[in-house]
């Protein structure tokens, strides 16, 4: 095996490549990544049993072959390489990488144990990277992040259809996202419980401007397996998964209530104004939103602690209120609504609130993306 390929793309593409593999693997070559080289060009795949990533790239091809070496510290070496090409080739046990004048030995695992990638389920229909990586980053933020509860760090995927809905939480807040999409058939039909880091890692590897594939096994056919492949500069990325086994949380019905008020706020000064008001909030402690007629007040820390106030124009329809969120879930929420104006709807002090994006002060909420918080208790 020996080729030629930019720096940059290695680079990127093995660190993507590496992502996941595990820290501390079952099998020792787990934790190696898979160097493929043929007439196509190169091929770099990492794979744990449960999620498989496979970057293809351009590379002038000398000599065809295969090696198996760790996939972190190449990852480490590729990041601090110079601005050159890079030269590998395999010669007996050892893969030697030249860039410039930096020059690095590796010792190559045995790569006729390394275990088969998963096949890619057939193609169940294409959707445009920009719709899914917008969708992806506004699921995602309700997802839970505690291993401790695996069933929660997914997000639920449902196909009817031209339709697909994404939802998460993590049971303190929820999302609800919607989008359009192309099928292979008008009458496609899917739910899949998929880990949210793997969604976000797909939807930060695909080129804007370009489509995804979604390749999911049909319902009853045992396989548990989710694909996306999608194309970047001079190459493609593609990953599998395991889907999570569970009974998710019923999470569309939560936003099913109707509002008793509604309140409209400008994002950007929204989220300005919150993050400086929970500088004083301690832990676990709320970040307190009073809504009157045409103005909110934030306020955070209480008695001999620190405080801090500040109040901005806002719009209520309904009675004033005083609620109370953590702020880095509120923030969250804020972070990933992609519109001007901030529409929350109200049902009780204790209730969650819905939060979407608006285009204009006082318009309609776009219900393509919303988020759904529980408030804290509002002392001090």
């Amino acid at each position: 095996m020996k080729f030629r390929v930019d720096r940059d793309r290695l680079a990127e593409s093995v660190a993507w490549a590496a992502r996941s593999l595990p820290a501390r693997p079952s099998v020792p070559v787990l934790a190696g990544l898979l160097i493929e080289a043929d007439s196509g060009g190169l091929q770099l795949s990492g794979f744990d049993y449960e999620t498989s990533a496979r970057a293809s790239l351009a590379a002038e091809v000398a000599d065809e072959g295969r090696a198996l070496v760790s996939g972190r510290l190449l990852a480490d070496i590729c990041r601090s390489l110079p601005a050159h090409q890079v030269e590998m080739s395999l010669e007996g046990q050892r893969v030697t990488l030249v860039c410039g004048s930096s020059r690095f030995t590796l010792q190559t695992m045995p790569v006729e144990d390394y275990p088969a990638l998963p096949a890619m389920p057939d193609v169940s229909g294409t959707v445009p990277a920009d719709s899914f990586t917008g969708a992806v980053s506004q699921a995602v933020a309700a997802a839970g992040r505690d291993d401790m509860l695996p069933l929660l760090t997914g997000v639920r995927v449902e196909i009817s259809g031209e339709q697909i809905i994404m939802m998460a939480t993590d049971r303190f807040r929820a999302s609800l996202v919607e989008l359009t999409w192309s099928p292979a058939r008008p009458d496609a039909e899917g739910v899949a419980l998929v880990p949210a880091r793997v969604l976000a890692d797909t939807a930060r590897a695909v080129a804007a401007g370009t489509d995804l594939d979604v390749a999911l096994a049909p319902l009853g056919s045992g396989d548990g397996l989710i694909g996306f492949q999608g194309s970047v500069d001079d190459g493609s990325r593609r990953t599998t998964t395991r889907l999570l086994d569970g009974e998710f949380p019923r999470v569309q019905q939560l936003f099913a209530s109707e509002p008793t008020s509604t309140a409209w706020v400008e994002t950007a000064p929204f989220v300005e104004a919150l993050r400086r008001v929970a500088l004083v909030a301690e832990r676990n402690t709320a970040v307190r939103l009073s809504f009157e007629a045409d103005r909110v007040v934030l306020e955070a820390g209480s008695g001999d602690e620190a405080q801090a106030t500040e109040a901005l124009p806002a719009h209520l329809r309904g009675e004033p209120l005083l609620i109370g969120f953590n702020p880095t879930y509120l923030l969250d929420g804020l972070g990933v609504l992609s519109a001007p104006w901030c529409h929350l709807a109200f049902t009780q002090p204790t209730r969650p609130v819905s939060m979407a994006g608006c285009a204009e002060d006082q318009g309609e909420p776009n219900l393509a993306f919303r988020y759904l918080l529980m408030p804290l208790r509002t002392h001090g």
